[in-house]
């Protein structure tokens, strides 16, 4: 039995330190001490004492001035050594970088974690001047929104699938599905057809546009997706016209798992 294992008694003042270090988001970048006490459900003593110690090893940074808290550059240190996904973004690296320059679009890596989709990746378009919420590299977002994760909810197994669909999703706007049996028909519907259009249901007016990774055997490895404002995305016949430029990089990352 491994080091990991659930059967092992857990730290209680770690699994509090845990708590307030995830309370931080995308949109949530700085918090007060009455909002970090909220979401880790701790009392406010306690809170502050571990914002003392997480700030002494630069875990995280005080602002004086507005009176908030955010993630220090200890953080930022970890990530060199954080192996996860690191061979397939290396992978997926120059196809993201030259889907991002031939698109005019953000391009992203996502990929299954733990009931969530994971953003192991994304290459900004130079050409793309948006002041917008992004998902950026470890961002886990619900796999019910967005061009990529809606892809890798369908690509899932039907027994993982329904396992996804029974826990609480996210809305971020009212244009997102969170409806088990209509996310089960879209999912069958971007299996047929091989990818998925979202639009507005992330944030209103952006579409991102996502098809699958598929390693030799047909497994699902990653997804792939592209987004930008609406009135980019160009349908024509009932198809994105810049699909055919993000399948040629999810061909190029599967033929590429299958020579490394």
């Amino acid at each position: 039995m491994g080091e990991a294992s659930g059967s092992l008694s857990k730290v209680r003042a770690v699994e509090r330190a845990m708590a307030l270090l995830r309370a931080f988001g995308p949109t949530t970048t700085r918090l007060s001490l009455a909002e970090l006490t909220r979401l880790s459900g701790l009392d406010k003593g306690t809170t502050r004492r571990l914002l003392q110690t997480l700030a002494s090893g630069d875990f995280i940074e005080f602002d004086d001035s507005t009176k908030t808290y955010s993630l220090g550059a200890g953080i930022l240190m970890l990530m060199p050594a954080v192996q996860y996904g690191n061979d397939l973004r290396d992978i997926a690296a120059p196809a993201l970088t030259r889907l991002a320059e031939r698109s005019g679009a953000t391009s992203f890596l996502w990929t299954y974690f733990d009931g969530s989709a994971l953003c192991l990746d994304r290459v900004k378009s130079p050409d793309l001047h948006v002041d917008t919420r992004w998902s950026g590299i470890g961002t886990r977002v619900s796999l019910n929104h967005s061009g990529g994760p809606r892809v890798l909810l369908a690509y899932l197994s039907a027994e993982e699938r329904a396992k996804v669909l029974q826990a609480p999703l996210e809305r971020p706007t009212t244009s997102t599905v969170v409806d088990p049996v209509a996310l089960e028909r879209d999912a069958a519907q971007i299996r047929k057809r091989g990818w998925e259009l979202a639009v507005d249901t992330y944030t209103l007016g952006m579409s991102a546009l996502g098809v699958p990774v598929l390693d030799r055997n047909g497994q699902l490895v990653a997804s792939i997706s592209i987004a930008t404002l609406t009135p980019q995305i160009v349908i024509k016949d009932g198809v994105p016209e810049m699909l055919a430029l993000l399948q040629a990089a999810a061909a190029e990352v599967s033929a590429r798992l299958r020579t490394d």
